[in-house]
């Protein structure tokens, strides 16, 4: 294991270990990243210690310290927080608690904070990225994020580190909710250069693997795993040789993860069985489709349909509805999928998206109308806000007009 590995797995248990004893949340995080910062720095030459967490412990703590002296205005919690040097290697490697990894991720992600706010509370802390790192990753100057991960402290300022009791599986939700919004994030990046972020989609699944091993009998955790499995394993044939777009039908599939596959498909096939079955075991369903085609003729569509069908009676989806259609154009024809999609232009979210449009562009194209293609191309490039996503778009709709 790398020493980048290692920090980041520690890191959540060396924040957990500070806040359960000195309950200042928001000091705690800022020594946390001292430490690990530290470690960063010396163990590459110096070597990892025999016992890495409790180093990061012991150095975290004297950051902390050091913060309560420096503070003036602090100055009473010095008296609390002011160990001795002998106690603080005595104290400095309590037994590791897993439910205190679970009940970070519920802090990070409670719902006095927004959507934002929660993404970079947990790749900051849980997930042990830098600032800097956070913010390139989202395409926002440094200081930015550094004021909305500020702001998000703030807001859980004095909230207990403990797990909810009564709305317990309704917090989970929301946790499985924010790791596949920072997956998304990094398979498909909303704008910029680049058509991924894949540090962004790699921590999302290391973080989705910690949260099974905490509930290993969550059925939608363990679909949310092999959703991300199943679909990272794609990334290496999304771009060609200078980040050009590759879409799914034209990827090469030996160039597939083959291990990811197999470890998705065996995961959500003794997920499946257990009882109810929810949306993130559905989506892993219909992506484990697609991974087992040879290639792009032999996909089961009308098995995909069959899942997309199931997954929008879990309530309205504009995003669920727009991969029906692309389900029902390859089984019932491009003019029902263009009826479908008529059901999405009222609705605001998706009405002027550049997915919507693209879709639409593409389904013209299959009726033989080339011109109004080629003008839903051009719309859907002028929506988007990813370089690589215009290009394709804009080059789909040249290749029309010289046709």
């Amino acid at each position: 294991m790398s020493v980048e590995d290692l920090l980041r797995e520690l890191a959540p248990q060396v924040l957990t270990a500070l806040v359960r004893r000195y309950k200042v949340f928001d000091s705690c995080e800022d020594a946390v990243q001292e430490a690990l910062i530290a470690a960063a720095l010396q163990w590459p030459d110096s070597g990892v210690p025999e016992n890495a967490r409790g180093w990061l412990i012991t150095v975290a703590t004297r950051k902390l310290v050091d913060q309560i002296r420096s503070d003036t205005a602090r100055r009473r919690r010095e008296d609390a927080l002011a160990t001795p040097q002998s106690a603080l290697v005595s104290d400095a490697m309590p037994e590791a608690d897993q439910d205190d990894s679970l009940a970070l991720l519920f802090l990070y992600c409670h719902p006095v904070l927004s959507g934002p706010s929660k993404i970079a509370l947990t790749l900051r802390a849980v997930g042990g990225l830098t600032t800097a790192q956070i913010a390139a990753a989202f395409l926002v100057p440094e200081a930015t994020m550094a004021q909305r991960i500020s702001r998000a402290k703030q807001s859980i300022r004095g909230l207990a580190l403990a797990m909810p009791e009564e709305d317990r599986e309704e917090r989970l939700a929301e946790v499985r909710h924010v790791l596949y919004l920072i997956f998304n994030e990094g398979y498909t990046a909303t704008g910029g250069p680049e058509l991924t972020a894949p540090e962004l989609s790699t921590e999302a699944i290391r973080l989705a693997r910690m949260l099974h091993g905490l509930v290993p009998d969550d059925p939608e955790t363990a679909g949310l795993l092999a959703l991300m499995l199943l679909t990272d394993a794609r990334r290496p044939a999304r771009t060609g040789p200078h980040g050009e777009l590759i879409p799914l039908a034209e990827q090469d599939r030996a160039a597939w993860n083959r291990d990811l596959i197999a470890e998705g498909i065996d995961l959500i096939s003794r997920t499946l069985p257990r009882g109810q079955v929810g949306p993130y075991q559905l989506q892993a369903a219909i992506a484990a489709v697609h991974d087992e085609a040879p290639d792009a003729v032999s996909t089961d569509w009308p098995q995909i349909l069959t899942l997309y069908e199931i997954l929008e009676q879990f309530g309205p989806n504009p995003v669920v509805t727009l991969n029906r259609a692309v389900a029902v154009a390859e089984v019932h024809g491009p003019a029902a999928a263009l009826e479908l999609l008529e059901t999405l232009e009222s609705d605001k979210r998706t009405a002027r998206h550049h997915r919507l449009l693209a879709t639409r562009a593409h389904l013209l194209e299959q009726l033989d109308q080339p011109e109004a293609a080629a003008e839903a191309y051009r719309e859907a490039a002028r929506r988007t806000t990813s370089v690589p996503e215009h290009r394709y778009l804009t080059d789909q709709a040249k290749r029309l007009v010289r046709r």
